[in-house]
């Protein structure tokens, strides 16, 4: 008896996770509702800082201690370069990655829904050794966060 409840309870087991894998791959249990990467070409084509900026609709950004910039010092190849950036600031909707010597500035952008901790991780590709700089939008007005990230391969191609 032991074993016929055992290969009942084993096929039941195996429906659940058939059931649970299909939705998985539908996308129905983890679909990102409120986090998403935003797509403004124009900001994406801008070859400086100050095209981007402008594409961004950014007006006077100023440092803020609020927001932390994490990367390493050295990145050993330029093609991946981890970068991590959170806001402190209330209301932040939204933070961008740039590089100032990249032959385009911004290198990602991502919303941030309201129930979202604004805490973002990516990996952005580096020409040269350049600026990084972390754009936040927070209350409608922009602050950065800047950090050199040296790089001793370069990642952006010819």
């Amino acid at each position: 008896m032991n074993v016929v409840r055992s290969l009942h309870t084993r096929r039941r087991m195996l429906a659940i996770g058939c059931r649970f894998g299909v939705a998985a791959a539908l996308g129905g249990l983890f679909a990102p509702r409120l986090a998403f990467a935003d797509w403004n070409k124009t900001a994406f084509e801008g070859k400086t800082l100050a095209e981007a900026y402008e594409a961004l609709g950014v007006d006077g950004a100023r440092e803020s201690s609020d927001i932390q910039l994490m990367a390493s010092d050295i990145a050993e190849n330029g093609a991946v370069v981890p970068v991590q950036a959170i806001s402190n600031l209330n209301n932040t909707t939204q933070i961008a990655f740039l590089v100032e010597k990249n032959p385009n500035a911004l290198t990602a952008l991502f919303t941030i829904g309201p129930d979202l901790v604004a805490d973002v991780t990516t990996r952005i590709k580096m020409g040269e050794t350049s600026n990084v700089i972390a754009l936040v939008k927070a209350d409608g007005k922009f602050y950065t966060a800047t950090k050199e990230i040296k790089v001793t391969i370069g990642g952006c191609g010819g």
